[in-house]
């Protein structure tokens, strides 16, 4: 497999991951806003089964060597603190 080739899956393989990152966070935003509280156990099953499989996505990236393992974490960092900071900003709003 060429470089270029290799290259171009790897971008490919972290902007599908960012992208069902995002969709985590917009799914959570929605059932925030419409649905439940988050120390509702609903909410809490919901993002731990999205984000358990994000890192097994994540993981799977790194084992086929698409994305970094520094990457990857980076990636899932990166959207905890998201949901963080809309936590927080939903218990302020309570």
């Amino acid at each position: 497999m060429s470089v270029e080739t290799l290259s171009g899956q790897s971008e490919k393989a972290y902007a599908l991951l960012k992208e069902d990152a995002q969709k985590i966070l917009k799914l959570i935003e929605v059932q925030m806003a419409n649905l439940t509280m988050p120390q509702c156990p609903l909410y809490e099953e919901v993002l731990d089964t999205q984000m358990f499989g994000l890192s097994r996505e994540i993981d799977f990236a790194i084992r086929l060597n698409l994305i970094r393992e520094e990457e990857g974490k980076q990636l899932l960092d990166q959207l905890e603190k998201q949901l963080t900071a809309l936590h927080e900003a939903s218990m302020k709003k309570s």
